[in-house]
């Protein structure tokens, strides 16, 4: 039987495929994934799931070839090691099923941060042709940065009520399609004139000032305790590439086709998101019916009780001196890591005179260092856990990594002179701010894990506060320094 007959074979239907010197019965040829089979058959030390085709194997009554019943035998072989073993055949599914589906949700989660940071930083690319072609200053460049952080402001409590009464799944879902519309209409409201662009970036912080929260409330209840570093600084990874592939792509699209087609491309991916998303997520194990029964068990013995919230204690939660430290600390981190996604190609392009695709690809290098620094600082946060080491004690050390790290490179700008050494104290200084995914961002669901969406959205509204301020200011610094 040749290899393409294995890999391309349909199911075995009818006994009298089977060979009678052997008398398998269908149970012990039950179809299964030829990678097992081939691993089985060679190492023997592992029960095997596969699928054959027996087209090519006669009965003995056609004269069987010796090698076909080899075959057979072979199957017959780990069939019964398999029972030896007391593996239930039934229960032996192909790789790609038993991956985790609480981790094929936060690949989701991490796929539509993605595209939330793509979206966001195109206009940070895009204005530079923009501002030559309309004719803005520094200071309308800072207003029209800064109308994305008004929508932004007012979803936050909302998303975070809304995503704990009817669900993250909606909510997620609703934020990736408006936000993704409202990017493509962004070259039509540019054109039509400065208010109607206003209005749409207004829209497009709508859209993605829920996705955190409701980001929140499904990891907080796909997600058991022990993974919850690891799987919050995957999704937060996600923003960081999504800078990556923003930065990185937006010039050779505005150079190919125009600064609108960076607008259409991206806002027409999320509707690939949504279709995904619409057809295999839900908002909770409980309401996925194809949820393996051990996986379902695992989450629900190692997760706190998320029943959809119907009064939220506001007063006990702003009491809690923890909730202001969060606060105080949300509101820093932001001030910094905002002016750099917004700011940084413009300091590239005016300061360190690079042209626009120079300062795109330049940019990626600090967005692709916090990647990676988010997954390793995740790593190592549950590593200190699962040592014994506590929790709290575990996101002091990630929050101060994540503060002192920025703040002793960024000073570092106003004293070098060579580009070269620009870009690696940026990189530097978004690496260790990455951290912070292991620090404060995951400390809202330790302190409180039944209300740990509404105090992340309270978190997130001061957070925009400090970007509009910090937008305006910079743009209008610029102007007043520049003329």
């Amino acid at each position: 039987m040749s290899a393409r007959a294995l890999f391309y074979s349909p199911i075995l239907q009818s006994p009298p495929y089977i060979s009678a010197r052997n008398k398998l019965s269908r149970a012990e040829l039950r179809p299964r994934g030829l990678p097992r089979l081939l691993l089985g058959v060679l190492s023997g030390d592992r029960v095997c799931s596969f699928r054959v085709s027996v087209r090519d194997v006669k009965s003995e009554s056609y004269n069987v070839s010796e090698k076909s019943v080899k075959f057979e035998e072979a199957l017959k072989d780990i069939a019964l090691r398999s029972e030896d073993l007391g593996v239930d055949s039934e229960s032996l599914v192909p790789w790609w099923e038993e991956f985790p589906k609480r981790w094929f949700i936060v690949v989701l989660c991490f796929s539509a941060f993605l595209l939330c940071n793509m979206d966001r930083v195109n206009m940070s690319i895009a204005i530079l042709p923009m501002s030559a072609e309309f004719n803005w200053n520094p200071a309308t460049v800072g207003l029209i940065q800064s109308s994305f952080f008004w929508g932004y402001l007012l979803t936050q409590i909302a998303g975070g009520i809304w995503a704990d009464t009817v669900g993250g799944k909606a909510v997620l879902g609703f934020g990736v399609v408006w936000w993704s519309i409202a990017t493509a209409l962004t070259p039509v409201a540019a054109k039509l004139g400065l208010p109607f662009l206003l209005v749409v970036r207004v829209f497009m912080g709508i859209g993605e000032g829920v996705a955190m929260p409701a980001m929140n409330n499904i990891l907080s209840k796909w997600v058991p305790v022990a993974e919850r570093s690891r799987s919050l600084a995957l999704v937060y990874s996600g923003m960081y590439l999504g800078s990556v592939t923003g930065l990185a792509f937006s010039p050779f699209l505005i150079h190919r086709f125009g600064w609108p087609s960076v607008f259409y491309s991206f806002g027409s991916l999320g509707t690939v998101w949504f279709t995904v998303w619409l057809s295999k997520a839900h908002s909770s194990p409980a309401e996925d019916p194809q949820l393996r029964p051990a996986e379902k068990k695992l989450i629900v013995s190692s997760c706190a009780s998320k029943e959809p919230v119907k009064t939220i204690p506001w007063g006990l939660i702003l009491s809690k001196p923890p909730v202001w430290a969060l606060i105080v600390s949300h509101f820093c981190h932001n001030w910094g890591t905002f002016i750099l996604l917004t700011w940084m190609p413009t300091y590239y392009n005016q300061v360190l005179h690079f042209n626009l695709t120079e300062s795109g690809l330049f940019c990626v290098l600090p967005w692709l260092t916090m990647a990676f620094s988010a997954n390793l600082g995740g790593w190592i946060a549950d590593t200190l856990v699962s040592k014994g080491l506590s929790v709290t004690t575990v996101r002091k050390i990630m929050q101060s990594i994540g503060f002192l790290g920025p703040a002793f490179f960024l000073t570092q700008l106003s004293h070098v002179d060579s580009p070269a050494m620009a870009v690696l104290c940026m990189a530097c200084s978004q690496g260790t701010d990455a951290f912070s995914q292991s620090g404060l961002y995951s400390n809202h669901q330790d302190i409180a894990p039944r209300y740990s969406v509404s105090i992340i959205s309270i978190n997130i509204l001061r957070a925009p506060g400090s970007h509009c301020i910090l937008c305006l200011n910079a743009g209008g610094k610029t102007c007043y320094f520049s003329s």
